[in-house]
């Protein structure tokens, strides 16, 4: 490739939900370039229009099967905010439990199922470790599936106890949550949380959850590696210090987070959130301010507007002959800024040491992404243990409100992935704007209109490639550490 620049195009991606299409251009060996297509067009936006405004509980769960809640979540805040409901205290802990079970359901699928079977590659099969790591993570065959597969069915037996069923539940509402916990029942939940702390602390960390939760720093990492060098995360480390994984997918260092897990009356935690609602911009935390967001739809295949919107405003009209735009995903920035949203957007907002140190050494990257989502695996059980033991059987899990015929509101959510916030503006009591903007499309975006990158495209700019099998191979585990749902990201 000396001397020459020349264009791939790469796609679509397996074990990525959704479709996936990246186009790179590539010179002395490096790409130079990315350019991100969600080639897949949903329309949800647009079905809502003109419906009944709680019609959006039953149509924005079906966005995607293995996020459903959150959107559920988003979607009753935003009808909360236009009735100015205030949710019951049991509801908030009720539907914490249900968002974390996904969330967390989420996060073992992605390590197990999606990102260590790229390491039992045949491109690394000459690697000393690769026979190890074969047998315990290849896709289908190896050791860990059955059991994660099963831990993951028994976690999701939280969502079968407090919302019904999983996806696609209809418990969730603005007030709260339909289905009431009996006191058996309860014993019966923290049953179930305990045996997946028992497997996360058994299989995944080798170690107890609290141990996990205070490492500070990345010595304290490596020693840790060292010593529980048999654990899957332990594994993983071995093979990120082996492979240079800090190395590979850095993007903009800007975070956002909505704020995770309501704080209802009477929590312990400070604050209105388990994990803190602001962003990280300009190597410092700082306040959100959400009037902020615009979306930019000038390399999209929408119809063109005069300015970039903010969601109460925005609309999403196609118009696939715009010869400008390679994307149906719009482009969302927050006072012009790329943003990089999920666990370590979270992790970094709220604080925590060890996130914070290995961004600081190295910033955003494919090792500190899987990181901060196993972190939050050791972070948030003990949460789900607390939030479980201070359900109140007796008292109310939901509050009713009648919804204005003309309002607007918010609802916003930290999903596995990241941010996920929904606007909805009511008039005469039909919907009349809809606008969803989901994590992918934040990390997925393409370019907007003063031609930055989107957060994906700036994480593949500078990877050196080599031949096609290992351009493979690096491509793949950085765009694997966003984690894509692309199916969520275009409306």
């Amino acid at each position: 490739m000396n001397g020459r620049t020349a264009r791939r195009i790469l796609g679509p991606f397996n074990r990525v939900e959704g479709d996936l299409e990246v186009t790179l251009e590539v010179a002395d060996g490096h790409i130079t370039q990315a350019w991100v297509n969600s080639p897949l067009y949903r329309g949800f936006e647009q079905i809502l229009h003109g419906k009944p405004p709680m019609d959006a509980l039953v149509y924005t769960p079906r966005i995607c099967g293995i996020c459903s809640v959150s959107q559920s979540v988003a979607a009753a805040r935003a009808l909360a905010a236009c009735a100015g409901l205030q949710s019951a205290a049991n509801g908030v802990l009720a539907t914490n439990l249900i968002l974390a079970t996904e969330n967390l359901a989420d996060h073992l699928t992605h390590f197990y199922l999606f990102f260590m079977p790229d390491f039992a590659r045949k491109h690394y099969r000459k690697q000393l470790w690769f026979d190890d790591i074969a047998a315990r993570f290849k896709a289908q065959t190896g050791s860990a599936a059955s059991e994660v597969l099963k831990a993951r069915a028994e976690l999701l037996h939280i969502t079968g106890l407090l919302a019904g069923k999983w996806p696609h539940s209809m418990a969730i509402q603005p007030g709260g949550v339909t289905r009431p916990l009996e006191a058996q029942e309860k014993v019966r939940l923290l049953t179930l949380i305990g045996a997946f702390r028992q497997f996360l602390q058994n299989t995944l960390f080798h170690d107890t959850l609290e141990q996990v939760s205070a490492l500070q720093n990345s010595e304290q990492l490596d020693a840790w590696a060292d010593a529980h060098a048999e654990s899957d995360f332990g594994r993983f480390l071995q093979l990120a210090r082996l492979l240079q994984l800090q190395n590979c997918g850095h993007a903009s260092n800007n975070f956002m987070s909505y704020g995770a897990y309501e704080n209802s009356q009477g929590d312990e935690h400070k604050g209105a959130h388990l994990f803190a609602r602001g962003v990280w911009l300009q190597d410092k935390a700082q306040p959100l301010n959400d009037e902020l967001i615009r979306e930019d739809v000038s390399h999209s295949r929408l119809n063109k507007q005069n300015s970039a919107k903010h969601p109460y405003q925005g609309s999403t009209i196609i118009d696939a002959n715009e010869d400008s735009g390679y994307s149906w995903c719009k482009v969302p920035r927050l006072d012009g800024q790329v943003i990089e949203v999920g666990a370590i957007a979270r992790q970094m907002v709220d604080g925590h040491p060890l996130i914070r140190d290995l961004v600081t050494r190295d910033g955003a990257n494919v090792m500190s992404r899987v990181v901060a989502r196993l972190l939050e695996l050791a972070l948030v059980t003990p949460a789900m243990e607390n939030w479980a033991r201070r359900l109140q059987p007796a008292q109310a899990f939901c509050h009713q409100a009648a919804l204005p015929d003309d309002s607007q509101g918010a609802g916003m959510v930290e999903a596995a992935r990241g941010s996920l916030g929904h606007w909805l503006r009511v008039k005469g009591g039909r919907i009349l704007n809809y606008q969803i903007i989901a994590p992918t499309t934040w990390n997925f975006s393409p370019r907007d209109s003063a031609d930055q990158p989107g957060t994906l495209e700036m994480a593949l700019q500078g990877t050196p490639v080599g031949d096609d099998a290992q351009a493979a191979v690096i491509i793949q585990h950085i765009i694997r550490s966003f984690d894509p749902c692309m199916v969520c990201t275009v409306h």
